[in-house]
C-alpha cells in the first residue's frame, strides 16, 4: 500500500483528522479539490466571523456617545471589510498547508473519486494519478441546498457561497429561512444599513434549540429594522426591472417583498461527489453515509467523517469525528458521541447551545429542574452595555447539568463550562460553588447554577 490512511476532502474534519494520522505515526494522503480548510475555512464559519466582527464594531461605533465617546465622519468601505474577511481566510489557509507540511502529510490538489476499495484515483492539473491506500476516510462535505421555488436560478439569488464572494452591499436583501446561517447573514447585514426581511415557513426561527431563546431573539431582531415573516411560504422569486421579487404567502395571503438580492438559507446536504456508493456496495441513510460509532461504514477499512455522514454539521463535530476514526484504525479503544456537541450562533445578541432544550425535556416526561439568570443584573454585561439576554440552565432530578442556553455577549465564549459540566455530569452546584472572578461575564452562569437548588444570588 502506497498509505496507510487515505483521506477524501481536507475540510475541518479531513485534515485534523490527517493531522492526528500523523501523530499516531502513520504515512497519510490527503486529497483537496480546492483550498485546505473546506467550507468552513473559506466559505463558511471563518469569513462569516471575520465580517460579523466588522458588523459588531460598526455598531459600537454608531453607540459610541453613549460611552461618553465623540468620533468624527463615521465612514465604512464594505470593499475593505470583504478584504480583510479574505486576509483572514488567507492567513488561515496557509497556516493549515504549513501544519501539513511540517506533519509529513501528503497533500494532493485534485478532485477525488472513489469507486473501489484500497484505492483512490485523483484527477489533478496534470492528469490522473491512483494511490493505494490501506484505509479510506470519506470527509467530502456538504452543499447548501437550492430549493426548488420558481426564480430561484435567477442572477441575484445567491446561496451562503455566492453571497460571501460579493464586494457590494444590497439596499434590500430577503432571506429566505430562518435558521443559524440565515439569521447570522441578516444579523451581518442589517449592522451594515441592509434592509432585511427573513422569510420562514415554520412558526419559529431556530427550530431546533430552546423555544424560548427564539422566543426572545425574535423582538430584538424586529427592533433592529428586520421584518421577521414566520409561518410564510415562498412561492416564487421573479425579476422586475432592475430588482428582484419575492412573492410570499402567510395567513393574510399573496404579497410582494422586492429585493435586490435574495439569500437561499433552506440547509445543507451531504457530498458525495467523487464516491461512487453504487458501484461500492456503501450504505446510505436517506442521502448520508451511514455509520457506527467508530465512524466505520459498511464497508471494511472504510470510514466517513463529517457533514457527509449527515447529523449534526458543524465543523467541530467533523473534526472530532475524524480523530475518533483515525484512532480506531491505530487500534485504539473510541467511541463518539454527542452528547455534549455545543452549537454556536453569531447573531446580535450571541447564541449558544449544548445538550437538552427544554421542550425535549417537557415531551420526555423526565423531572428536570429549570434556571435562568439575566445579563441585566451581570456587573460585567452592564459595563460593557450589553445588558439584554439570559443564561438558563436544565438539570435532571439528581441536579445534573444536561441542558443549557445563553443568549447574550460573548456566548459562544460562556458556552464552554457548560459544555464541560454536561459532557462530565457535573452538577450545578459543582458549578455553583467553583469561585467565579468578579466582575466577569462567567458569574452569570454561577448565578444560574445557584438557581437549580436554592436562588441566584444577585436577583430578586
Amino acid at each position: 500500500m502506497d498509505y496507510q490512511v487515505g483521506i477524501l476532502g481536507g475540510g475541518p474534519g479531513g485534515y485534523v483528522c490527517a493531522l492526528r494520522a500523523a501523530q499516531l505515526g502513520l504515512s497519510v494522503l490527503l486529497i483537496e479539490g480546492d483550498r485546505l480548510g473546506g467550507t468552513c475555512l473559506s466559505r463558511g464559519c471563518i469569513p462569516t466571523k471575520a465580517l460579523v466582527k466588522s458588523a459588531d464594531l460598526w455598531r459600537e461605533i454608531g453607540r459610541a456617545e453613549e460611552f461618553g465617546l465623540f468620533v468624527g465622519e463615521k465612514r465604512m468601505d464594505y470593499g475593505a471589510v470583504v478584504a480583510r474577511k479574505d486576509q483572514v481566510v488567507n492567513s488561515l489557509v496557509t497556516g493549515v498547508e504549513k501544519l501539513m507540511k511540517a506533519a509529513n502529510i501528503c497533500v494532493v490538489k485534485g478532485w477525488g473519486e472513489f469507486k473501489k476499495t484500497g484505492q483512490i484515483s485523483v484527477t489533478t492539473e496534470s492528469g490522473v494519478e491512483h494511490f493505494e491506500v490501506e484505509n479510506v476516510i470519506l470527509a467530502t462535505g456538504s452543499v447548501p441546498v437550492r430549493i426548488p421555488i420558481p426564480g430561484s436560478d435567477l442572477p441575484g439569488v445567491e446561496t451562503s457561497d455566492e453571497i460571501l464572494e460579493g464586494t457590494d452591499l444590497p439596499k434590500r436583501l430577503v432571506i429566505i429561512g430562518g435558521g443559524v446561517i440565515g439569521l447570522e447573514f441578516a444579523s451581518i447585514y442589517e449592522a451594515f444599513g441592509v434592509k432585511v426581511s427573513v422569510v420562514e415557513m415554520l412558526p419559529s426561527l431556530l427550530p431546533t434549540i430552546d423555544e424560548e431563546i427564539p422566543k426572545r431573539l425574535t423582538p430584538l431582531l424586529k427592533r433592529s429594522g428586520m421584518d421577521i415573516l414566520t409561518k410564510t411560504a415562498v412561492k416564487q422569486i421573479r425579476q422586475e426591472g432592475e430588482s428582484l421579487v419575492v412573492q410570499i404567502e402567510d395567513a393574510k395571503g399573496l404579497r410582494d417583498i422586492p429585493a435586490d438580492r435574495v439569500l437561499l438559507s433552506t440547509g445543507r446536504r451531504p457530498s458525495m461527489r467523487g464516491i461512487d456508493a453504487d458501484s461500492l456496495g456503501l450504505e446510505l441513510d436517506r442521502g448520508a453515509i451511514k455509520v457506527n460509532a467508530q465512524m466505520q461504514t459498511n464497508l471494511p477499512n472504510v470510514y466517513a467523517i463529517g457533514d457527509v455522514v449527515g447529523g449534526i454539521m458543524l465543523a467541530h463535530v467533523a473534526s472530532e469525528e475524524g480523530i475518533i476514526a483515525v484512532e480506531h484504525i491505530a487500534g485504539h479503544s473510541v467511541e463518539m458521541t454527542y452528547r455534549a456537541i455545543p452549537s454556536a450562533i453569531f447573531t446580535h445578541p450571541e447564541i449558544a447551545v449544548v445538550g437538552f432544550t427544554e421542550q425535549e425535556l417537557k415531551a420526555s416526561g423526565k423531572d428536570y429542574s429549570v434556571s435562568k439568570f439575566p445579563f441585566s443584573a451581570n456587573g460585567k454585561a452592564l459595563a460593557l452595555g450589553e445588558s439584554i439576554g439570559i443564561v438558563k440552565i436544565l438539570a435532571n432530578a439528581e441536579g445534573v447539568v444536561i441542558g443549557a442556553s445563553i443568549m447574550g455577549p460573548q456566548a459562544s465564549t460562556l458556552i464552554a463550562e457548560l459544555v464541560i459540566a454536561v459532557e462530565k455530569g457535573l452538577r450545578a452546584e459543582d458549578i455553583a460553588r467553583t469561585v467565579h472572578a468578579h466582575p466577569t461575564l462567567p458569574e452569570t452562569i454561577m448565578e444560574a447554577a445557584h438557581g437549580i437548588d436554592g436562588k441566584p444570588l444577585h436577583l430578586a
